[in-house]
């Protein structure tokens, strides 16, 4: 009985289109042929055939490399752009929030200074009122 092993992350799965290769393979090698061959017939005369196939390999591997490399799940080209970013960009990028608690005890203290500037008695006036009451609230002494 034949025994095909079957993957057990199914992401890592790449559809293939031809020749066993996935799209983005097809296309990579496509261009480092369309890089490639030209520059060996076109130097081969001038530097002889060594030469000329060193130098098509040095112009097609960055094409080979784009093709097959990928590192956690990312292609080359994805790499390359984070590392650049990096590189270019500040290392240290603070996150800083506002904070609301400061926010919304300073406007209380603006809002008490602006009360006693006005004749108000801030807190003090604020004590005379109990929760849910619309009233000031009456001191024990003075209920018949």
């Amino acid at each position: 009985m034949p025994y095909v092993p079957v993957p057990k992350d199914l992401t890592k799965v790449k559809t293939k289109v031809a020749f066993n290769l996935t799209k983005r393979q097809l296309v990579c090698f496509s261009l480092a042929a369309l890089v490639g061959v030209p520059v060996y017939f076109l130097t081969r005369k001038a530097v002889g055939n060594s030469a000329a196939a060193l130098i098509m390999i040095g112009l097609m591997m960055p094409f080979f490399f784009f093709a097959m490399y990928e590192r956690d799940g990312q292609p080359a080209e994805k790499i390359l752009r984070n590392r650049l970013r990096h590189k270019l960009w500040p290392g240290q990028r603070p996150y800083r929030t506002e904070n609301l608690y400061r926010t919304i005890s300073k406007k209380e203290v603006d809002t008490i200074a602006k009360n006693k500037a006005a004749g108000g008695a801030g807190k003090a006036s604020a004590k005379e009122y109990e929760a849910g009451r619309s009233g000031p609230r009456r001191s024990k002494k003075s209920r018949p």
